[in-house]
């Protein structure tokens, strides 16, 4: 079992759910988030004041998924959320050592 986590623009995230949608996924979890990579934010101008956006707004997605759809959640992923300029964002896959679903105490591969 693996834990596919993606920092990704807000905008893109309907295009990703859609393309997750589509290979079968049936959970994901979002969170809306901030930080800074290479990009290191940006400046703004509001009411004639320069300011700087050291943190810009992210979502983070994870996905928990089987071995065997790791390949095509990061295919969809970054499909979906390309967009050919920086800030695009990252895929992190990490291993998971164990699953249980609360509801009916199921672990492993069912709690999926």
């Amino acid at each position: 079992m693996q834990l596919v986590t993606a920092i990704i623009k807000p905008f893109k995230l309907d295009d990703i759910r859609e393309a997750l949608s589509d290979i079968g996924i049936r959970g994901v979890t979002v969170t809306e988030v901030k930080g800074f990579g290479r990009q290191k934010g940006h400046t703004e101008l509001y009411r004639g004041a320069e300011y700087v956006v050291d943190f810009l707004p992210k979502i983070k997605l994870e996905v928990a998924i089987g071995q065997d759809m790791v390949e095509q959640v990061i295919e969809a992923i970054t499909r979906a959320a390309n967009t050919g300029k920086i800030g695009d964002g990252k895929i992190f896959v990490t291993s998971l050592q164990e699953v249980i679903r609360i509801r009916t105490g199921e672990s492993g591969a069912a709690a999926l």
